[in-house]
């Protein structure tokens, strides 16, 4: 590894973790100095190119030990403040997985410490670095106001997949885990302010700790509305478990499966879940006798890249960040406020009543 490589301490290696770790073993410019997980010596699926690196199963330990440049955080949820505290109060940069928190206090509490630190927090919002959606949301913004965005993501999971979801369960609802990703895109496509929000949940299973459906209404100060669906569990529907579809006064954007080649994939697959496959462009245009001036616009991404490509370029951007001092006072400011929208869908969802945001 060449000198002055950044060192990176990998918290978590489920996952996201195995994902970002491969991505800072073959970036030039990181350096791994250690992988922590509470159970790292019994996992038996870690890829063959992290097998050399030092195990921890305490991060304290692994942090004091390491000295470290940078700290990966790739836990469940409700463990990401902390860990992001003891980085930061380490003198480290962080990249951490959404959500930043599970609670909007935690969230600001570590901008604020990141700012105070001189750190970098590079929060892992993938579709951010994804060509095909940084498309779906340039196309969106040129539809005009007000935009109406429907989007899902429902997951039938069994197995490995639905041990994983139980997990996450214990501290958040789908709709707040995987929603952040979806409302920060809705909050790109409109660069308007959200205003008011309505959630409702469903508990299908007594395995979970919480609801494990939901979906959530938010309206922006443009007009604009925004739907956003997730449920997970050996229950689910894979019957349109996944819409990502805008509509504009000038037309629509949607991402779709090409008519001509359809193909299925599970919807528990991680991979299917940034995979656009194709984006569907129509224009509302018509002429005098009220017929479409324009065909509708067929966008093929079957050479977008897959989820490992995605992550490699998420570390790119930490790495970026980092070495040409980038403000990322906005990027961190949008990772709060995608939170506020579905931390307050989910207080709609225990309270009853619409939650309107200052």
């Amino acid at each position: 590894m060449a000198n002055g490589a950044q060192k990176v301490l990998v918290l978590g290696v489920g996952n996201m973790g195995r994902s970002h770790a491969l991505a800072y073993h073959k970036i030039e410019g990181f350096e791994i100095v250690g992988l922590c997980s509470p159970g790292i010596h019994e996992r038996k699926e870690l890829p063959e190119e992290l097998g050399g690196y030092a195990k921890f199963t305490d991060f304290t330990q692994a942090l004091a030990e390491t000295k470290p440049d940078v700290v990966s955080v790739n836990t469940y949820p409700d463990s990401h403040a902390e860990f992001c505290r003891q980085a930061f109060a380490a003198g480290c940069h962080v990249f951490t997985e959404k959500p930043l928190a599970s609670n909007i206090a935690d969230a600001q509490e570590i901008v604020d410490m990141a700012k105070a630190a001189g750190k970098k927090l590079v929060i892992g919002y993938i579709l951010r670095v994804h060509p095909a959606w940084m498309e779906f949301i340039r196309r969106a913004q040129g539809l005009g106001k007000p935009l109406v965005m429907r989007m899902n993501l429902n997951q039938q999971s069994s197995g490995d997949p639905w041990i994983w979801h139980r997990n996450l369960m214990q501290s958040l609802t789908p709709i707040v885990d995987c929603g952040v990703h979806y409302v920060d895109v809705m909050c790109q496509m409109t660069g308007a302010k959200p205003v008011k929000v309505h959630g409702m949940g469903a508990k299908l299973t007594d395995a979970t700790k919480v609801q494990n459906y939901g979906h959530l209404h938010v309206e922006f100060d443009d007009g604009s509305v925004g739907w956003y669906e997730a449920g997970w569990g050996p229950m689910m529907s894979e019957t349109a478990f996944f819409v990502k579809d805008v509509v504009g006064p000038k037309g629509s954007v949607s991402i779709v499966v090409p008519q001509d080649g359809e193909t299925h994939t599970s919807s528990d697959d991680i991979d299917s879940h940034t995979k656009t496959n194709a984006l569907l462009c129509h224009s509302s245009e018509i002429d005098e006798n009220n017929q479409f001036v324009h065909e509708d616009e067929w966008i093929n991404m079957a050479d977008e890249p897959d989820h490992q490509a995605l992550c490699d370029r998420e570390q790119e951007y930490l790495l970026k960040a980092i070495n040409e001092d980038i403000d990322l006072t906005e990027h961190m400011q949008n990772g709060v406020d995608s939170l506020r929208i579905v931390i307050a869908a989910q207080e709609s969802i225990d309270t009853g009543e619409i939650v309107r945001l200052d």
